[in-house]
């Protein structure tokens, strides 16, 4: 069993940065996709960002020249750097990270436990 342990989020002015964290424990499995999440109240979940394995990152058009997703794969972490945030950003954002299992020949979408990001104006 995988489970994503997501950190970074917190408060912070407009214009500010922030870098979230998600590491992704144990063994015995590849990763074919991570990526991050978010969701504002009263609206549906979107895709901010994605890094598939051996791939280039893809961006939502609202956070591209702001954000920047890695991977350090020493460490089994996904990092998303937000730079100049603007108060439209505020929301849960959820580590998700897609993996395969070759013991059982299956894929799963793991998630983290969400992390709270909060923009003032």
């Amino acid at each position: 069993q995988v489970q994503l342990v997501e950190s970074g989020g917190g408060l912070v002015q407009a214009g500010g940065s922030l870098r979230l964290s998600c590491a992704v424990p144990g063994s015995g499995f590849t990763i074919n996709v991570m990526g991050w999440y978010r969701q504002a109240p009263g609206k549906q979940r979107e895709l901010v960002a994605s890094l598939p394995t051996g791939g280039s990152a893809s961006y939502a058009d609202s956070v591209k020249g702001r954000f920047t997703i890695s991977r350090d794969n020493t460490k089994n972490t996904v990092y998303l750097q937000m730079s100049g945030l603007k108060s439209e950003d505020t929301a849960v954002y959820y580590c998700n990270v897609n993996v395969y299992l070759p013991f059982d020949e299956v894929r799963y979408d793991f998630w983290g436990q969400g992390t709270q990001v909060t923009v003032s104006s």
